[in-house]
């Protein structure tokens, strides 16, 4: 490999069946530490609502607690679900954020809303205050620098902390209407690959991305980022058995049930044979091997997108399996703590 590849994770705090939301979130804090000695350069927590598989509804306190057991980590969202908040509720917790952890926060924000109609309902979203996506994007980036448009309805409202630094800002996304989106303000962006509409689109969607680009005070070139799900095994035999987990976790969804992360045996016996269709369908968008397998996988995607920054989300049933694979992950692709 002739450039060493910047590794980040993505973390849903996944439930294991037999665990707790709790048990989940602890995880996700115990897992940060190990991939800061591992040498990740980010860790992003994201958000979810009404989800038995995921403990993770609230990416800013997750934020805090993250930074607060890490020293050189960057630490943030992927990402808050502006839709479901005020821009400037978002934009004051991620400047108190900002204030304690100088230089290592980032906000990632999503578009989707993260639920159903009655989870949005109950968020209070944006259809209540009657200000789409981009307008609220405007107003937190306004919020965030102090150049709120005269324009906007909030014209003259300050966020607080006041302070010079603010974190970076990200939009996450899977189609084109994100990239455009960041494109347009000159904003970074992180492409959803393990998204099965993403897969075979994504170049193209990154390669519109930087043509549109506009320089901003934030950015002066694009920067882009691409989430890959990985599942890193001693053995390929290995990797699989332990994939089944995550594969049956999309299988349920797929038959609109939902419930924590099953073990792989309970979650190869209850999937049909007209579901391995489906299976066999979603599991391209993984990475599932040893870890020769996956470095060479993950220097494909990288020349593939033309980038070095990928973000790596792992689910299985084991805590303990999760964590090695991010241990393998790391000695394969040559990144250390240092780097």
């Amino acid at each position: 490999m002739s450039k060493t590849l910047r590794l980040s994770v993505v973390d849903q705090s996944p439930v294991r069946a037999g665990g707790t939301g709790a048990d989940a979130l602890r995880e996700t804090i115990q897992l940060a530490v190990l991939a800061e000695s591992l040498g990740y350069h980010r860790y992003w927590v994201s958000e979810h609502h009404n989800s038995p598989e995921f403990a993770a509804t609230s990416p800013a306190i997750m934020t805090g607690q993250i930074a607060a057991k890490t020293s050189t980590l960057r630490v943030g969202s992927g990402g808050v679900l502006l839709s479901n908040y005020s821009a400037l509720h978002v934009a004051e917790s991620f400047r108190v954020l900002e204030s304690l952890y100088p230089g290592r926060i980032d906000l990632g924000l999503g578009r989707s809303p993260g639920g159903d109609r009655r989870v949005v309902a109950a968020l209070a979203s944006s259809e209540r205050e009657g200000r789409h996506y981009a307008e609220k994007l405007d107003d937190l980036v306004g919020f965030l620098t102090g150049n709120l448009s005269l324009a906007s309805p909030f014209a003259g409202i300050a966020a607080g902390p006041i302070g010079d630094q603010i974190p970076d800002i990200w939009l996450l996304g899977s189609g084109t209407a994100s990239a455009e989106i960041a494109a347009q303000r000159g904003l970074a962006l992180s492409l959803v690959h393990f998204l099965s509409d993403t897969n075979h689109g994504g170049p193209g969607i990154i390669a519109q991305y930087r043509r549109s680009f506009r320089p901003s005070p934030f950015l002066a070139e694009p920067r882009v980022n691409v989430a890959v799900s990985v599942l890193c095994a001693e053995s390929k035999t290995i990797a699989e058995y332990l994939a089944w987990s995550l594969w049956f976790m999309r299988v349920r969804s797929a038959r609109g049930q939902s419930g924590p992360i099953e073990n792989p045996d309970y979650a190869r016996a209850n999937i049909s044979a007209n579901e391995m269709k489906y299976v066999n369908q979603s599991r391209q968008s993984d990475i599932v091997g040893d870890p020769s397998y996956v470095r060479g996988c993950l220097e494909h995607i990288a020349a593939l997108y033309n980038v070095d920054d990928l973000s790596i989300i792992t689910i299985c049933h084991d805590f303990a399996a999760r964590a090695r694979s991010y241990e393998l992950v790391a000695q394969a692709c040559g990144i250390r703590a240092d780097s």
